[in-house]
């Protein structure tokens, strides 16, 4: 499939009747959403920022929504970024794995195509941040406040998808500093065949990281007010005071 979708109107129910204590519950359905959104699409920071745009507004508009008492947006929307950069990070190693792989069956990681790939990589923590801001100038006040907090914090710490990016582009220069040709290389034809076959490598690699979380949810137990929230987000407040 050229486009997979997540279910966006499962996420803003669930932003929008969750508390932020809940945290894990959020970031898993976060991840989850991402790498649904990346599901079948080149890893490329235009389709990575897209993915992030939709599930960004999806946790906006159920944090905008919730009408918990005392309610932290500020880490209602922290949770959610978690969530992205959890889900970039099994990116960033889909990447790492599909490009390692090549390189040892041959490929040329100096080939356009890759080293598109691996530019990328090395743009991913920015592109995340761009993200954020554009979230927070799109969001109505308090929303577009916590999501300015969550920016603020990222910059200062830096993000973990960010961090291994930045170490596998690290890799991968020095293996293709440290490529030579020989009569043991692939051929042309060979090396563009398995470059082709980059975007399908991580394509599956994505695929059993999602399958993996969906399995780890359907497993965990539901108990107490998270299971509530996650199916009635809104119901059961006339008890609340």
């Amino acid at each position: 499939m050229d486009q997979a979708a997540f279910d966006a109107q499962r996420l803003i129910d669930l932003f929008a009747g969750t508390a932020a204590g809940q945290g894990e519950q959020l970031k898993t359905a976060v991840s989850q959403a991402m790498l649904q959104a990346l599901q079948g699409r080149a890893l490329t920071l235009e389709n990575i920022a897209a993915a992030m745009k939709s599930v960004m507004q999806a946790a906006s508009a159920g944090a905008a929504k919730n009408a918990l008492p005392d309610l932290d947006i500020r880490a209602l929307l922290g949770q959610a970024f978690a969530g992205i950069d959890s889900a970039l990070l099994g990116a960033v190693e889909a990447n790492r794995v599909a490009l390692t792989t090549l390189a040892a069956q041959g490929a040329d990681l100096r080939d356009t195509h890759l080293k598109k790939a691996i530019d990328d990589l090395d743009k991913l923590q920015d592109t995340m941040f761009a993200a954020i801001k554009e979230a927070a100038q799109g969001a109505a006040a308090p929303v577009a406040g916590a999501w300015g907090s969550v920016l603020e914090k990222m910059r200062a710490e830096g993000t973990l998808s960010g961090t291994q990016a930045a170490g596998t582009v690290e890799q991968l220069g020095a293996q293709m500093q440290g490529a030579v040709r020989s009569a043991q290389r692939t051929s042309l034809d060979a090396a563009q065949a398995l470059a082709q076959g980059y975007t399908a490598m991580v394509t599956g690699v994505l695929m059993g990281m999602s399958e993996a979380l969906v399995a780890r949810g359907a497993a965990e137990p539901k108990t107490g007010n998270g299971a509530a929230s996650a199916t009635r987000p809104r119901g059961d407040r006339k008890a609340g005071g």
